[in-house]
């Protein structure tokens, strides 16, 4: 790959905040005069209008042959045993690490400075490290103390095999078994009220939308008031959602994989409502129909879009990795490694993506606009509300992210949710 195609160090986040009229300007973005197919990635790039018509499909297609009531309960009353069997085959090579958290969170770089001193940072499911490591590799803090906490027995092995466990140069580290979604249980190590920060990455998605509310409530026990969430998980409508085939809905938006670990696709006003017990404040909505930025983005988008809505089905059959070289990632903890292992992981590699054949000439799909009222997204939302204002949002933003393969000239739509919230 010539030096004048490699992908610059991204140097600003890649979320777009709600309430902010521009996302930040960043080194991947999308511009008229840009060469789209210059670069495997380019940031906040929603999907063309004649995307839409894909969306409905699969999303229509999907509800037309969901997961049977009766064969719904295997997959809920043992769920950390699915994540085991994930572990024990990808052991710890699955995921990339999270190099990328010191950008998007600055909270986590500045915990590691040398004069920082006493920081207790947990981390719940947290796989096999992927964001711990990083993070004590970095330490130059004494006072830093990582927990890293999962349920399932196989990920923490994993951690607790990790060089770096028992031999940590600067700070400590302890890895244990604990379901987040416990009623009755804490993790052990970290006394109530103790914790500065909870990391909460790709794990909200894994839980039935029945423990979330138990959840929270967990975080907020280990919390210590001004203590932080920091979140990220995926989005509404992200490729990986729309490449389900039938018979894997659970519910709406919720989703069983082929390996039987379970994923949820959220929304900006969902996670608000999770956390602090209401819907997103109006004036903290992203109105990208305001947003000069990506409005020319989505032109440049439609302008060079050589290929049809059915062959952008097909190209969704591909991996969904970009293609070509990713270019050189920086060293140390600063470097990006954009989060796109966690979008092969719940991906259905068997999964035959093109909507039915028909599907797009049908004049009376239901309107994006108004799926959720029709498949009860209201009563849902509802039921999962916490009980008070215990949170107040800092943050609340999506990561909407154009992943290219340059070889086959083919694009991927990717929806990233990313927030913090902090105890009152």
């Amino acid at each position: 790959m010539s030096d004048e195609h490699k992908d610059p160090p991204k140097k600003s986040s890649s979320v777009h905040n709600a309430g902010e009229e521009q996302p930040p300007f960043g080194s991947r973005f999308l511009t008229p005069d840009s060469d789209m197919w210059s670069k495997n990635a380019w940031d906040h790039v929603p999907p063309p209008p004649t995307h839409e018509p894909y969306i409905v499909a699969s999303l229509t297609r999907q509800r037309s042959s969901p997961v049977p009531p009766t064969e719904q309960a295997q997959y809920h009353e043992r769920p950390a045993k699915h994540w085991d069997r994930f572990y024990k085959t990808n052991t710890a090579n699955f995921f990339k690490d999270r190099k990328w958290l010191g950008l998007e969170f600055p909270e986590l770089a500045e915990s590691v400075e040398a004069d920082k001193g006493a920081v207790k940072i947990v981390e719940v499911g947290c796989g096999a490290g992927n964001a711990v490591f990083p993070i004590l590799a970095a330490n130059r803090n004494p006072g830093l103390e990582l927990f890293a906490y999962d349920y399932s027995q196989q990920a923490v092995k994993l951690v607790q095999a990790h060089p770096m466990y028992n031999n940590s140069p600067i700070g400590s580290i302890h890895a244990d078994v604990w379901d987040l979604s416990s009623p009755s249980s804490l993790p052990s190590g970290v006394q109530l009220g103790s914790v500065d920060i909870v990391i909460m990455i790709f794990v909200m998605s894994a839980l039935h939308p029945e423990e979330w509310s138990c959840a929270v409530d967990n975080v907020y026990k280990i919390l210590k008031p001004g203590g932080v969430i920091l979140f990220r998980d995926y989005g509404r409508h992200d490729l990986t959602q729309l490449r389900f085939k039938e018979g894997r809905l659970l519910s709406e938006n919720f989703y069983i994989r082929g390996d039987k670990t379970r994923v949820y696709f959220f929304d900006l006003n969902e996670l608000a409502e999770i956390f602090t017990g209401h819907p997103l404040p109006e004036n903290m909505r992203v109105t990208e129909d305001n947003n000069e930025a990506v409005e020319s983005a989505d032109e440049v988008t439609n302008r060079m879009d050589s290929l049809s809505i059915q062959k952008e089905e097909g190209l969704l059959n591909e991996s969904t990795s970009a293609g070509g070289s990713k270019g050189e990632a920086g060293k140390g903890y600063d470097a990006l490694a954009p989060p796109e292992k966690e979008a092969s992981m719940p991906a259905e590699p068997e999964a035959n993506i093109r909507a039915p054949d028909g599907e797009f000439e049908s004049q009376d799909e239901p309107s994006l606009a108004r799926d959720g009222e029709a498949y009860g997204e209201r009563e849902t939302r509802v039921s999962m509300r916490a009980a008070d204002d215990r949170f107040e949002i800092c943050q609340l933003g999506v990561d909407r992210r154009l992943l290219l393969n340059r070889k086959k000239q083919l694009k991927m739509y990717r929806v990233w949710l990313q927030g913090k919230f902090r105890k009152r």
